[in-house]
């Protein structure tokens, strides 16, 4: 079972359609990604509603890349990270353009929802926000 972050806290996923591949066919609603994908070889169709990326190590950063490079695309459908990332990470994770992270129920029990709320004002705890002051 896993366990969806958003900027609210900890939800249940609510996602039942399941996912299809990079090459997917055009009746696909939603892209499964690993973290070695080529961003420009993800076929964006008006039909996507759910893009998710794989983090297969929380010191593996490709992920928040490849969100990046899909929203830059025009991608606004819901963007979803999955697997080892970090409370610490969450702001980064947003700011890259995810609108939510999926991780498993022992992540969630090692970092409780305290700690990932604490990131959720990610807008103005960064270093750019500090500077403007």
């Amino acid at each position: 079972m896993s366990v969806l972050v958003t900027d609210t806290g900890f939800h249940t996923d609510d996602w039942t359609q399941g996912f299809c591949g990079t090459g997917a066919a055009n009746d696909c609603v939603a892209l499964d990604l690993g973290s070695d994908t080529q961003p420009e070889d993800v076929q964006l169709s008006p039909a996507v509603q759910l893009i998710r990326i794989d983090f297969p190590s929380s010191a593996d950063g490709r992920g928040f890349t490849i969100a990046r490079a899909l929203r830059l695309r025009g991608y606004s459908g819901r963007l979803r990270a999955r697997g080892h990332v970090l409370a610490d990470q969450y702001a980064m994770a947003r700011r890259s353009g995810f609108d939510e992270v999926e991780i498993d129920e022992a992540l969630a029990a090692r970092q409780p929802e305290d700690q990932w709320q604490f990131r959720a004002d990610w807008e103005n705890h960064n270093y750019q926000a500090r500077l403007r002051g």
